[in-house]
């Protein structure tokens, strides 16, 4: 029997849609014309809104369409062994099934792992970031047993945010149930600690979700109605409702174009550039990260999903290399897939196999948990050179033509 990924991207398409749900229809749900899913069908036309807007439609992500993951996902064993120890830790806590000799442990302690733990998801190291998580989530479980009233919030607290970053991966994952789970879990803790700037942080995560799971409305539902919740006031100045205000604009604004929706999407992007300003400098705040770099960064990658490469390339022009260096790791990775992406858009082809395969290089763990590259690959095409070949072997896609063109040469130029 074919692995998955034997199938073309046309074939995967035509399987998911299955016997019950005819192209018609499934042109119906993508609101896309009858010949363009044919055509996608056939591996002949398939840009990143079309990849999309078909992937909303069938309920999977983008990458089980590019055939990077199966539809049951496919892992490698410590990605799995990883997932499996969260997936415990997170449902032993949740169910109060802890161990017995476990002791309370102080409350600086707990601010200390969850600082690591949220440092080892922004670096993308995941089998390290397992090991943490279980321990922090067994021990603020077990302190917060211990204590009442007010001594006990800062340590809902840090039980939120290890429920969160276990959301997190698992939505990285793929593993859907796990991360509805476990943010159902981060958003009741954080309520329990009285503190609405963590729980207005557990939204934007919790929006993320919805996204990834093609919910779009209700993922724009949730971030927005947490935005306004704390929207800061003019005069407010406070680094941190500023911080975890920009970072559900960004959900905001992505979701929006996510929904073809470009008047509100260029609001948002105008608001997010307005919070990045009046911060200054970028900020972290319970796993939000935001600040004016990300606020450009993240309006590189929004201008590629609604087609205008033209304005993402000019957005990239004022991005300089010490603007990078106080993002996290995986929001650098993401910067420099949207960049390879608006160039591929542009047909700098070679400029964007330079780009990919640096990612891809700097960040083989990170990367191969992002579509993206698969479909930077695909938009190239199928040119005759080493190069290629060796990047989509890298990601494990075939380079085909895509949107109908394929570069005559690629030159040597994640």
């Amino acid at each position: 029997m074919p692995h998955w990924s034997d199938y073309s991207t046309g074939e995967r398409i035509k399987i998911l849609r299955g016997k019950h749900m005819s192209q018609q229809q499934l042109a119906n749900k993508t609101k896309l014309a009858l010949p363009t899913i044919r055509a996608a069908e056939q591996n002949r036309r398939l840009s990143l809104p079309t990849l999309l807007k078909i992937a909303n439609a069938l309920s999977v992500d983008t990458s089980v369409i590019l055939g990077q993951q199966a539809p049951r996902r496919s892992m490698e064993q410590d990605d799995r062994s990883t997932l499996r120890y969260i997936s415990s830790s997170v449902h032993d806590t949740a169910a109060g099934f802890l161990p017995g000799d476990t002791e309370p442990v102080a409350a600086e302690d707990l601010s200390r792992a969850t600082e690591k733990a949220w440092s080892l998801y922004w670096a993308g190291d995941y089998q390290e970031l397992g090991a943490v998580l279980g321990p922090l989530l067994r021990d603020a479980a077990v302190t917060a047993q211990t204590l009442d009233g007010d001594a006990a919030h800062p340590v809902l607290g840090y039980l939120s945010d290890g429920y969160q970053i276990a959301a997190c991966v698992a939505n990285l994952f793929g593993a859907r149930d796990l991360a509805y789970s476990s943010i159902g879990h981060s958003r009741s803790a954080a309520i329990a600690a009285g503190d609405p700037l963590r729980t207005a942080r557990v939204d934007s995560a919790r929006s993320w979700v919805y996204l990834r799971d093609g919910r779009l409305q209700r993922s724009m539902e949730v971030a927005e109605a947490a935005a306004s919740e704390i929207e800061p006031r003019y005069s407010d100045q406070g680094a941190e409702r500023l911080t975890v205000y920009g970072n559900l604009l960004n959900h905001c604004a992505v979701t929006a174009a996510r929904l073809e929706d470009d008047d509100r999407t260029g609001d948002f992007l105008s608001r997010l550039h307005a919070v990045g300003a009046r911060l200054g400098r970028e900020r972290d705040f319970h796993g939000a990260r935001f600040g004016p770099h990300t606020a450009t960064t993240q309006a590189v990658g929004i201008n590629v999903t609604i087609g205008k490469p033209g304005k993402a390339l000019k957005l990239i022009e004022s991005v300089k290399p010490a603007h990078l260096t106080g993002l996290a790791d995986a929001a650098r990775n993401r910067y420099q897939l949207d960049v390879a992406m608006a160039q591929a858009d542009a047909k700098l082809f070679d400029a964007a196999l330079d780009t990919l395969e640096g990612v891809l290089h700097d960040a083989p763990q990170w990367s191969r948990h992002q579509a993206l590259p698969a479909v930077i690959v695909q938009k190239i095409g199928n040119a005759s050179t080493a190069r290629l070949r060796r990047v989509s072997e890298l990601i494990g896609v075939p380079a085909i033509p895509v949107d109908g063109y394929a570069p005559a040469t690629v030159k040597t130029a994640l």
